[in-house]
């Protein structure tokens, strides 16, 4: 098991290395340990709504888990409301892991978040469900599913 300071410190070399613009980019597995070690960190879930029920979800602590949309279902319009609802569940001093179904819509969230004074955002790598395998399916390659972290089916 590693440390916070560890994590943090992996998450930030990522960022650097990539020249990201948020603080960093977090693993799985990582964002995982991150939530057991230190109960302020948040899991923002930027899936719809549909997502969630159609698929699932982490199996975390529901005090470290929020439900933020970025694009709205139906309709797939972006959600202007984001910030506002961002705000209702951490402060700008909170550390925020962004999670989606592959790690594109966390990182424009990270982005959006670090805009608006969220220090420590964070893209969590390979999402929810991860990349897509040779036959198109998800939760073959990448992702937390994958990693074999706990999660709640739908």
């Amino acid at each position: 098991m590693s440390t916070l300071e560890q994590l943090y410190a992996q998450a930030t070399l990522r960022a650097d290395q990539n020249q990201l613009p948020y603080a960093g980019a977090i693993l799985p597995a990582e964002a995982f340990e991150l939530l057991q070690l230190d109960p302020s960190v948040r899991l923002v879930d930027v899936r719809t709504r549909a997502e969630l029920d159609w698929v699932g979800r982490p199996a975390i602590d529901t005090a470290q888990y929020s439900h933020v949309e970025w694009i709205q279902y139906p309709g797939s319009v972006p959600n202007t409301a984001f910030m506002q609802q961002l705000r209702e569940v951490a402060s700008p001093e909170t550390p925020v892991l962004f999670l989606c179904r592959s790690a594109a819509r966390s990182k424009l969230a990270a982005v959006l978040a670090q805009k608006e004074g969220f220090m420590k955002a964070f893209d969590l790598l390979e999402g929810f469900e991860g990349d897509k395998d040779g036959q198109g399916h998800r939760k073959t390659v990448s992702g937390w599913c994958f990693r074999g972290l706990p999660w709640i089916g739908a």
